[in-house]
């Protein structure tokens, strides 16, 4: 598991990468950028181009626009092959909602209120 200010990011035994916002955090352009470094160290599976990411927001305080902008990876590399969120609250929730609809990753992304089914449509790409 590596830790970063705001985030805590690992790869589970199912080829999943796995990032967690701390509690009532605050998210900028740095952490972003610092979350970012830390998913991309991963080594995608031999016969996979890339890893699906789960990002869990449940504990999101807020995340700013530069932050948000990052982390819908255009105009830079990323292993990052699809993008499930997990949110709960509203407050998480609009703020997936909002960075989807102003930042539109180039990835699939979908959002999602388990972690069961997170995983599972995770390992759709997996299997691809």
């Amino acid at each position: 598991m590596l830790e970063a200010a705001k985030f805590m990011t690992w790869k589970d035994d199912q080829g999943i990468v796995k990032t967690k916002v701390k509690p009532f955090s605050e998210v900028g352009l740095q952490d972003a950028i610092e979350n970012s470094e830390l998913v991309n160290s991963f080594e995608p599976e031999s016969h996979q181009a890339g890893y699906p990411l789960l990002v869990d927001l449940r504990q999101l305080k807020s995340i700013s626009k530069e932050a948000r902008k990052h982390f819908s990876m255009k105009g830079r590399e990323s292993k990052v092959i699809a993008i499930a969120m997990l949110v709960e609250s509203n407050l998480s929730r609009r703020a997936a909602n909002f960075y989807l609809s102003l930042n539109k990753p180039k990835v699939p992304v979908k959002l999602f209120n388990e972690e069961v089914k997170a995983e599972e449509w995770c390992l759709d790409f997996l299997s691809e």
